[in-house]
């Protein structure tokens, strides 16, 4: 089987190990794409004993079912996993194509004049009293 590259990281990745929980190893960094988005890579399985606490350009591979091959550098690092969550930050992307809808003319003039009005004293008194 050949290996498949789940994510290509850019510059500095953090490695957070969870000894305890189902998650035994999270990477997380920008992606080495143009978007440079943050991306996370969370593993079902042990970290390895000799992982240091950052890396630098990572690349991740499922070199094989259950078996993932991290490499920076010069250097790799193999691990067992039952399962790897690849989680990426989308919302610019997302944002970017979905515009935000204009508010309607009416709701602006109401929100100009309730600001205005709140600019002195004697308009936050007047909106207190008209409070219900």
């Amino acid at each position: 089987m050949a290996a498949v590259k789940l994510a290509g990281f850019r510059g500095a990745v953090s490695c957070a190990r969870e000894p305890q929980g189902p998650l035994g190893l999270t990477l997380t960094g920008r992606t080495a794409e143009p978007s440079g988005e943050q991306v996370r890579l969370s593993f079902a399985g042990r970290a390895p004993a000799d992982l240091p606490g950052r890396l630098e350009d990572a690349v991740v591979e499922r070199s094989a079912p259950g078996e993932y091959r991290i490499a920076s550098g010069a250097r790799s690092w193999l691990l067992e996993a039952r399962s790897v969550e690849v989680h990426r930050e989308v919302a610019q992307r997302f944002y970017a194509a979905i515009p935000p809808r204009p508010a309607p003319l009416r709701r602006r003039l109401l929100f100009g004049v309730m600001l205005g009005i709140a600019r002195s004293r004697a308009g936050i008194a007047l909106l207190r009293a008209l409070r219900p």
